[in-house]
């Protein structure tokens, strides 16, 4: 069986204190999980994990870390004695692939020697080791701003030896933050605000509003599917479908026109409230940005706020809408997003929207619609589907 060595580098949990075993070991079991049914087993170094995987497809590995919060960078590493020969001969071995194997281009060397011991310090290795790859490969130049290709050896408890590093996505290990409940829409934002929550360390679960046949099954199947890319980066994801249109039905016909978003927007986060405090969610999360549209405007977005006790996090509320976009990209969730099939947002939204609402008065225009024995029913219609990372 051929056991790979993949090195990971942490960041901000390099940075923690006390706490930062609880995080370590979060990242660790998120990373185990993701790879099942495969072995592997992972070593602790400072500011370092070190992946060990039983016949595992690089393909997978490369996948799994390259979407697991708390994962800085990884690269595939090979290990060899401290011994200078060892070292020599291991490193003519890693330059015989990619990227070095076809012998042209610039180069650099970087060396850290953390065992102090060792025969040479950090410059001396470097120097000896670009002498190798020139005695290979005659027709490559060491370049050392901006090269073309990396050769890393790392002088710990053994010598550690990778070439250019792969990027993972940062943040925090899933599931240190707590949990919270995302309203996904079938929209940009709303996956996004998941995304970044998600990288704060926080394990969240979906509620969409599903409100057949105004908005058709077409705009269901395209939220399920956001749901199911969110999982990869969320540990797994639970979609949970409420079916909305006896509540979308009741606000056209109790609400002035203007206040229809604003009445909709409530009633949808009355249910989530509701629905969050039953999962042991502590907050609820929503992809806003500020005077996006004229249910995020300051005192739309006050009203709302109004309607629940629990905290509303809002990460995008101060990006426009190219960074969204850009992290959409990022994600793999913009090209589903963008597909032609609207929600009840926009299905029922007025031609001319409250813009600056009064709370106290919105509020009590909610409490004279007396919709909630049909919120309840909204609560007792929701069906659930899971999504593994």
């Amino acid at each position: 069986m051929e056991e790979k060595l993949f090195l990971i580098k942490l960041g901000e949990i390099s940075l923690k204190g006390l706490n930062r075993p609880l995080f370590e070991k979060r990242l660790k079991n998120n990373i185990k999980l993701r790879l099942r049914p495969y072995y592997s087993r992972i070593k602790k170094e400072k500011g370092r994990l070190y992946l060990y995987c039983t016949d595992c497809p690089d393909s997978l590995i490369i996948s799994v870390l390259s979407t697991t919060f708390g994962v800085v960078a990884f690269s595939k590493s090979y290990v060899t004695d401290k011994n200078w020969d060892s070292i020599v001969n291991e490193v003519n071995n890693v330059i015989s692939y990619a990227p070095f194997d076809n012998g042209i281009g610039t180069f650099k060397v970087i060396s850290k020697r953390a065992d102090k011991n060792f025969m040479y310090n950090s410059y001396k290795i470097s120097c000896e080791l670009g002498g190798v790859i020139l005695d290979k490969y005659p027709n490559m130049k060491v370049k050392l701003d901006n090269p073309e290709k990396t050769l890393n050896i790392e002088i710990r408890d053994k010598a550690y030896i990778y070439t250019s590093d792969l990027s993972g996505p940062s943040g925090l290990p899933c599931g240190v933050s707590g949990k919270g409940l995302l309203l996904l829409s079938g929209g940009i934002d709303s996956p996004v605000a998941g995304y970044l929550m998600s990288s704060r360390g926080m394990k969240i679960d979906c509620i969409y509003f599903h409100a057949y046949p105004y908005t058709s099954e077409q705009a269901l199947t395209k939220v399920e599917h956001l749901a199911e890319i969110l999982a990869k980066w969320n540990c797994g994801i639970s979609l949970n479908v409420v079916n909305f249109t006896k509540a979308e039905l009741w606000i056209k016909d109790h609400s002035s026109e203007s206040e229809h978003t604003l009445m909709m927007r409530a009633s949808m986060i009355k249910v989530s409230t509701e629905l969050a405090k039953k999962i042991n969610a502590k907050a609820l999360i929503t992809g806003e940005s500020l005077a996006q549209v004229a249910s995020q405007t300051l005192d739309s977005i006050s009203f709302t706020n109004s309607m629940t006790d629990l905290p509303v996090f809002r990460p995008l509320i101060g990006h426009d809408k190219d960074f969204i976009i850009d992290i959409a990209k990022k994600m793999g969730t913009y090209e589903t997003s963008i597909l032609p099939y609207d929600d009840c947002c926009t299905i029922f939204s007025p031609k001319h929207p409250l813009l600056n609402p009064d709370t106290m008065i919105e509020s009590d225009s909610f409490q004279k619609m007396n919709i909630q024995s049909i919120l309840d029913e909204c609560l007792d219609s929701i069906q659930t589907k899971y999504y593994s990372w």
